[in-house]
């Protein structure tokens, strides 16, 4: 399988660049400077001449906050940019693999009871902000495309590369000793590593659709922080705080888990949310 990256340069195509390095893999890795996937033309030139056989989808724009101000720029990138790739891949037999997010689902707290395990894939869709709304737009161009296509949502991504929560809390921790944290918000983390190795075995598997990639548990954003500084040994006080004290432009779900059964009926391990944090804090010692 020869693979084509775009978005090389966030946290999950640099995840992917390594992971292929390390397999010894064939690939072409574009950040959005060299490969914009908002020009259709752009996109059909680069497949052209490299010939993937899959083309991973890391490029999105992410900013959650801004998107509520930037939303015509959101749906550039995360419904016509997906438009173009779907329409580039069909055109040159690639395998398509595209990542979205818990944020299309309502988030309701309410659906916390309903949903124990956490939102299945084909929970009802209804994001509460412009960037779950622009990134629910990209699901639905390749739900409504005959193109063979992995969809992956994941939630609370994390890990080495880029910026993240757990970056932040350690970075944070170096001149505090005390930091307010939203303990209403529940969800999950996927890390990074783990995304792209599951992927992978699904890829391998010639797996097709939708597959949430999240770990075990369920917490909230003050429990990771608070595990966070235990792991790493840093005494740093964690005050819990409702969301409605951290306003924040764009809505927040207070409900995110993503329901990992799928994935486990395919055989496939789901990480425990502790154990993915001392992985990825030993990666980012190792960094360092």
């Amino acid at each position: 399988m020869k693979f084509l990256i775009t978005g090389a340069n966030g946290q999950l195509g640099r995840e992917w660049v390594r992971f292929l390095e390390l397999k010894g893999l064939p690939f072409d890795a574009f950040g959005s400077s060299k490969l914009d996937i908002t020009n259709g033309e752009d996109v059909r030139k680069w497949l052209k001449e490299c010939r993937p056989d899959v083309v991973i989808n890391c490029a999105a724009y992410t900013n959650v906050d801004e998107a509520e101000d930037q939303e015509k720029l959101a749906y550039s990138v995360n419904e016509t940019g997906v438009e173009h790739l779907v329409s580039a891949c069909m055109e040159y037999s690639c395998k398509l693999v595209h990542f979205s997010t818990d944020y299309v689902f309502p988030g309701n707290f309410e659906d916390g009871s309903k949903f124990p395990q956490g939102y299945p894939e084909d929970a009802e869709k209804r994001p509460v902000n412009a960037y779950g709304r622009s990134k629910r737009a990209g699901e639905i161009i390749i739900e409504n495309s005959p193109l063979d296509c992995l969809l992956i949502r994941v939630s609370w991504l994390c890990g080495p590369f880029g910026n993240n929560f757990v970056k932040t809390m350690l970075r944070l921790a170096e001149t505090r000793n005390e930091l307010s944290v939203v303990d209403d918000q529940k969800g999950s983390p996927s890390f990074t590593f783990d995304v792209v190795e599951k992927c992978f075995e699904l890829l391998t598997s010639q797996k097709s659709g939708v597959y949430h990639i999240s770990s075990e548990g369920r917490i909230s954003w003050a429990d990771f922080a608070e595990e966070i500084f235990n792991q790493s040994d840093l005494k740093v006080n964690v005050n819990r705080i409702p969301s409605s004290e951290f306003p924040t432009k764009a809505n927040r779900p207070a409900f995110s888990l993503l329901s990992n059964q799928k994935l486990e009926k395919e055989g496939l391990n789901v990480l425990a949310w502790k154990a993915g944090l001392s992985v990825l804090l030993k990666k980012l010692n190792h960094s360092l």
